[in-house]
């Protein structure tokens, strides 16, 4: 099938190269040229395993440009993968995603086109960009588009920053919004490789023996809409759940990392998203639960459980400080070594990063950090420019002299460092792990004073 994809961004350029990587042909757009040139040289604008790879095995049937007019007239499947950053009264802003409607609306052409709603939006947003979408048209052609020319679905995204690709590939479920039947018959013949799963696995990323096909679930609008809300909103309730009990649990004298594969082995709660730490960041789950919750106020819903969600996580980052200085008495002076600049491993994403805003929190109480990451630490030396943090590039540079060290992104590099050298070239031998990553008896051996999240 002939596909666009408006915007080249995290989510349209995965989506991009896995459906290329099935057979499709694509072209993506996005209006920064200079990120189209990058494209097309094979240049990626961000980290995400394995994509070099498979970009490389896509590239035959993958295109780019910066303008509209040279992917959607005669597409299929149009699909808006625009930005929706949240605005200062936590609604998205829809900017990006309004000029798109009418960009397409503007070039569409063909018999019927099925225009793919799959950036996070507000229920409401596929008739909104529906009725752009017309007047485009009209204003182009001076007349209403004949018939159902085209159709907007709502198919939102569940890709997970580190493992995309795996879950595009591989995915748990796809949902597809629409109360068109022609529209759910195109998007069923575009996704028909992935839902019987008849396409040859790459070699680094080999089909699971446990999947076998994918389900395909059909609804209404405005409930594909929500399902992605709702979704974020309970993996991040999740989180927050498991670190309120990690909070108990230091009171009691427990360890939450017991509760937790306890309470896990449940099959109606399951083991996922039950990891104590410093709690979440990302592109999504703030974002999201933001969103929900101003949802909820503009149709009189109120929605507790998704604002104490919220509470709970931003309070994490909180404990780490408080902690801290129950250790050190004094932050301003002190060395501390961060590791860890991403909201999570596996991804240069630095968008509501834990780590980030623990490092400001600690440099505006007169600490000195040092921070270091494998994979972003120049893009976090650009985002903390002006903090007072310094981005080195070893940990061993970054512990050198230290007072502390906290961990706080869970990459496997951090793992088997040599703790018993960086003890001994630290001024206070004591380790926050933020995670609760690391082997505690390891790093205890190594001469560390260890203090985790819920033990």
């Amino acid at each position: 099938m002939r596909v666009a994809l408006i915007g080249t961004g995290y989510v349209g350029l995965t989506t991009g190269v896995t459906l290329a990587f099935l057979g499709h042909d694509v072209t993506c757009v996005d209006v920064d040229a200079d990120r189209v040139a990058a494209l097309s040289a094979g240049r990626l604008p961000f980290y995400e395993p394995w994509l070099p790879e498979m970009f490389a095995l896509a590239s035959e049937r993958l295109r780019f440009a910066s303008d509209s007019r040279c992917a959607v007239p005669g597409a299929d499947v149009v699909f808006i993968t625009v930005g929706t950053p949240p605005g200062a009264d936590g609604q998205p802003d829809l900017t990006f995603l309004r000029t798109a409607a009418c960009d397409i609306g503007s070039h569409v052409a063909g018999d019927f086109t099925v225009v793919v709603n799959k950036s996070t939006v507000p229920v409401g947003s596929g008739n909104w960009v529906e009725a752009l979408m017309r007047d485009a048209f009209m204003a182009r052609n001076g007349s209403r588009p004949k018939g159902t020319s085209f159709s907007v679905v709502s198919n939102p995204e569940f890709l997970r920053e580190g493992s995309a690709l795996h879950d595009s590939l591989y995915a748990d479920r796809i949902v597809i919004g629409s109360d068109h039947p022609r529209s759910i018959a195109v998007m069923q013949e575009l996704y028909r490789p992935l839902t019987e799963q008849t396409f040859t696995s790459p070699a680094f990323l080999p089909r699971p023996d446990s999947v076998h096909t994918v389900p395909l679930i059909t609804t209404d609008l405005a409930s594909a809409e929500l399902v992605k809300y709702a979704s974020n909103a309970f993996l991040s309730l999740k989180i927050s759940f498991i670190n309120e009990m990690a909070e108990l649990a230091e009171r009691v004298g427990g360890d939450i990392s017991h509760v937790a594969r306890a309470i896990g082995l449940d099959r109606r709660i399951g083991p996922r998203f039950l990891d104590a730490g410093i709690g979440w960041g990302g592109s999504c789950f703030g974002k999201d639960t933001c969103a929900l919750l101003s949802m909820g106020a503009e149709y009189g819903v109120s929605l507790p459980i998704v604002a104490a969600t919220r509470e709970v996580n931003y309070r994490q980052r909180d404990r780490v400080i408080e902690r801290l200085q129950s250790k050190l008495k004094i932050l301003k002076g002190r060395s501390i070594a961060l590791l860890g600049a991403t909201f999570k491993a596996h991804t240069d994403d630095l968008r509501d990063s834990p780590a980030l805003d623990i490092a400001r929190r600690l440099a505006a109480r007169g600490a000195w950090v040092r921070l270091h990451d494998p994979v972003a630490i120049g893009k976090a030396e650009r985002e903390l420019d002006g903090a007072g943090v310094a981005c080195m590039d070893t940990v061993a540079a970054a512990a050198d002299g230290a007072d502390a060290i906290v961990l706080a992104t869970e990459w496997p590099e951090y793992r088997d460092l040599p703790w018993s050298e960086l003890a001994a070239s630290m001024r206070t031998p004591l380790l926050f792990d933020g995670r609760n990553f690391l082997n505690e008896a390891k790093v205890r051996a190594a001469g560390f004073e260890y203090h985790g999240i819920g033990r």
